[in-house]
């Protein structure tokens, strides 16, 4: 058995949920935040036997997609050249998934 660890774009994940769900796939969705870009995040755990490990990974790398996006960055905490500092739109990469695929011991359900 596998658990499968998918951190996606907020934006995603219902639409990865309702694909999960069409394959027979079950998933627990946690709430996350991304470090870089300190937006929200969906993390779906989904545990799989080692058969199905090939079927989770193609609906993530169907349904979540690369994406460019504008983004405003913020002003520095603790800087002092606030009045100097103007902030100009930049284009970066969002979306994807970032995926782990981990051997599972033992897997109990109560």
């Amino acid at each position: 058995m596998k658990l499968v660890i998918a951190v996606v774009q907020d934006r995603d994940s219902q639409r990865l949920i309702d694909q999960l769900i069409s394959k027979e796939l079950r998933s627990t969705k946690l709430a996350s935040t991304g470090g870089f870009l300190k937006a929200g995040n969906t993390t779906l755990l989904i545990g799989v036997e080692d058969s199905q490990v090939e079927s989770a990974l193609t609906v993530i790398r169907e349904t979540c997609k690369v994406r460019e996006q504008l983004l405003t960055p913020m002003v520095p905490a603790g800087s002092s050249a606030v009045e100097s500092y103007v902030p100009y739109p930049i284009e970066v990469v969002v979306g994807g998934a970032t995926v782990f695929v981990v051997d599972v011991e033992q897997f109990v359900r109560f």
